[in-house]
């Protein structure tokens, strides 16, 4: 009886083992995934978190473009210094080219938010004349939100891992928990980054500037004298020779042709004029 009494203990001991991972992966499987999580832990729902974010106010992105032709770049750039200084902007990029037509120089201009539009109108009035404009305004409120709301659950589940961690009896439910933490950081810097950059791109807008100096060459306003017209004929002249010369030589595998046209052409005629003489 003894010995049959032991018999019974030893399975259930057994039994029990077996049945303690396979309750534990269970559980684990239930808390981990994000759409099943073990109603004994306590996550915030959407809502709590969504009220949360109820207070991000509104976000809008300002762009513009404007091309403005002036009648002396060098003098008008002082005057934009000013303009920028006095609404606190500041270029982030800048681009100039001459050429022999007209010269041009590009200005990213990054200018806080508030101080946007009053940009725009003192260029627009006293820098030259306006031959573009396009000012455009995007609301990305919903989509900050948005981010927002996810961001902070990820955080919450983040720290639920964490502390998960600390309590994991077996190795495969901690690496399996160590590689949740890996991907929920990642996610989580990926969200802060699209944040941030949203953040600049409200809090700073961005004003692409053009300005243009057309040079007219012509004989009855222009300072340039006959000898420095007469050279540029001349110029002019021997580059469009410099061009139809290469673009013959560009044509070199038909000229090798012609060699052989003219030897087979010979040929037929020499062939020709015997069948004629053995025909009389």
């Amino acid at each position: 009886m003894k010995k049959l009494l032991l018999s019974l203990c030893c399975l259930v001991l057994v039994n029990c083992k077996k049945n303690e991972p396979q309750s534990l992966n269970a559980n684990f499987v239930d808390v981990v995934q994000e759409d099943k999580v073990d109603a004994s832990i306590k996550f915030p729902s959407e809502k709590t978190i969504s009220e949360k974010t109820t207070a991000i106010s509104k976000k809008v992105i300002k762009n513009g473009d404007m091309k403005i032709q002036v009648a002396d770049i060098n003098k008008v750039q002082s005057q934009i210094s000013t303009l920028l200084k006095n609404n606190k902007a500041y270029i982030q990029k800048e681009e100039f080219q001459n050429t022999d037509l007209d010269e041009n120089l590009d200005l990213t201009i990054r200018v806080p938010h508030g101080n946007f539009d009053a940009l725009i109108n003192s260029f627009s009035t006293g820098v030259g004349s306006v031959l573009s404009k396009n000012i455009s305004s995007d609301d990305v409120t919903e989509e900050y939100t948005d981010v927002s709301i996810k961001l902070a659950n990820k955080k919450i589940y983040l720290e639920k891992y964490r502390d998960m961690l600390k309590s994991a009896k077996t190795t495969k439910d901690m690496l399996e928990i160590q590689e949740n933490i890996r991907d929920l950081e990642d996610e989580i810097d990926v969200s802060e980054g699209r944040l941030r950059f949203i953040d600049d791109r409200v809090n700073y807008s961005t004003l692409n500037l053009s300005l243009y100096k057309e040079k007219v060459r012509s004989s009855a306003t222009s300072k340039i004298g006959f000898g420095s017209r007469f050279g540029d004929s001349l110029t002019e002249g021997w580059n469009s020779f410099v061009e139809f010369f290469l673009g013959i030589i560009s044509l070199w595998p038909f000229f090798l042709l012609v060699p052989l046209v003219i030897f087979l052409w010979k040929k037929w005629r020499g062939r020709k004029k015997d069948r004629s003489g053995n025909n009389r």
